[in-house]
């Protein structure tokens, strides 16, 4: 019997459908409804999609339509497509005390985009210890609000919340409007933020910010030399990142300071602190502390763009990613400026990675188009609501301008590929068949004199 030979991508892809399957199999047990409430397969399968792929957008409310038996299945869904099945795959076999094969190797390899002299055990242990430490420490943050308000249910509520915000997910159990109640709470949007952030720069920045740090105090270096210490790959990621939110920031400051609807009229502070978290939350998390559907059309147009690009590269954001949308630019502006090379930190930019890039964003944003497009013909909505909400779900970002919930069938499959597609990755759909070989020409052809621009 000839045995089967999956790739990284179709195995990813088929760990992922399957989870969303059963996820969708277990939310349709009686015991996972609240009482009164009724779960069809497809609000089952839409709600543990949104789940698995860290995306957010629901059809029903988290806080209420769920029982708290439903609400731990969906927070365990969030955890899984957090860690993502490969690496909960790699652990418990490492809890096994069974060693690698050279496919599981190469696997974990490609699915982390690591160098083959990463310690795949360290770096594995590290990816699940360091987050259920960061998401504990969130949880006990959370619960200096919470609990008082609450009683015992704000345990639950700062556990889920953690887990919700450090994965990306961007879905609560407190009510209806998000966290738009706690607008002018500055813990709340502090935590929030610290962890979105924190997971959104990737594990690899994460880990190599926490390392540098340790070096900086034993030697006694300053900033300056923390900021040395760290990998091109790291400082780039942080100036990206810095340079996104502070311009996000800016923008919506900028679109929304006289809508009354959304931050007109707070005090500056209360501006700025909601301009802020509205861009951290653009950019993969989902919570909102302030109305979606009251945002002006060029702040939602401002968030399809940021919600395209998304996070950075190895951690639980979605979107094109940070360093691949930079390499696309920065090949663009070395063409203008008919440069030989594009480098960074003193670091070329290879040939092979810039072609990656620009075929990352070529079919991500075909894809997303697509989508856009089928949405305005299936199910004749506004047509600025439903990019916000394609973007979002293929940005696996979860905001939300009211869309989702009013959808028919045809709509929420149409979200439900979208969100699949934006954790999984367009063009890793389009590899799915692929059978790993290359294929060369066997004739050289001459040069094209074909036109451009």
């Amino acid at each position: 019997m000839k045995r089967l030979h999956f790739s990284t991508t179709q195995v990813v892809m088929l760990g992922f459908a399957a989870a969303i399957l059963a996820g969708a199999l277990l939310l349709m047990i009686p015991a996972a409804t609240a009482p009164g409430e009724h779960t069809d397969f497809i609000t089952a399968l839409f709600t543990a999609t949104t789940s698995i792929c860290v995306t957010g957008l629901v059809v029903v409310d988290t806080f209420s339509h769920w029982s708290l038996f439903g609400q731990v299945i969906v927070l365990l869904l969030i955890q899984l497509g957090g860690f993502g099945v490969i690496t909960l795959y790699s652990v418990v076999i490492m809890l096994m005390h069974r060693r690698f094969s050279l496919g599981t190797h190469k696997m974990i390899q490609d699915y982390y985009d690591l160098d083959s002299v990463f310690d795949l055990r360290g770096f594995l242990k590290r990816v699940v210890v360091d987050t259920l430490i960061v998401e504990g420490l969130g949880a006990v943050a959370y619960a200096f609000v919470f609990v008082p308000q609450f009683g015992l249910r704000g345990l639950w509520i700062s556990l889920f919340n953690s887990v919700s915000a450090f994965c990306n997910a961007g879905m609560d159990v407190i009510g209806p409007d998000s966290l738009i109640p706690y607008r002018d709470n500055d813990a709340v949007n502090a935590i929030t933020c610290a962890l979105i952030i924190a997971s959104g720069i990737g594990y690899i920045v994460w880990f190599d910010v926490l390392d540098s740090i340790k070096r900086t105090r034993k030697n006694g270096l300053g900033v300056r030399g923390f900021f040395s210490r760290l990998s091109p790959h790291s400082r780039l990621v942080i100036v990206l990142t810095l340079f996104l939110l502070l311009s996000g920031t800016l923008l919506v400051f900028i679109f929304e300071y006289h809508n009354p609807d959304t931050i007109g009229t707070l005090s500056l502070w209360g501006k700025l602190r909601a301009s802020f978290f509205q861009s951290v939350t653009f950019r993969t998390a989902g919570f909102a502390t302030v109305p979606q559907a009251s945002l002006t059309v060029p702040t939602s147009i401002t968030g399809c763009v940021y919600m395209f690009i998304g996070g950075s590269p190895v951690g639980t954001a979605g979107g094109v990613k940070t360093v691949t949308m930079f390499v696309a630019v920065l090949n663009s502006v070395s063409f203008i400026r008919s440069r030989d090379e594009t480098v960074v930190f003193s670091r070329r930019i290879t040939s092979e990675m810039k072609n990656k890039a620009t075929a990352i964003i070529t079919v991500s944003f075909g894809f997303t188009m697509l989508l856009y497009v089928l949405m305005l013909w299936i199910c004749k909505t506004d047509p600025v609501a439903a990019a916000y909400e394609i973007f979002s779900a293929t940005g696996t970002v979860g905001l939300s301008q009211g869309l989702t919930p009013s959808l028919d069938t045809a709509g929420r499959f149409i979200v439900i590929a979208g969100m699949y597609a934006g954790r999984i990755g367009p063009i890793s759909m389009g590899l799915f068949f692929s059978t790993g070989k290359s294929s060369k020409n066997l004739i050289n052809f001459a040069d094209g004199n074909f036109k451009l621009g």
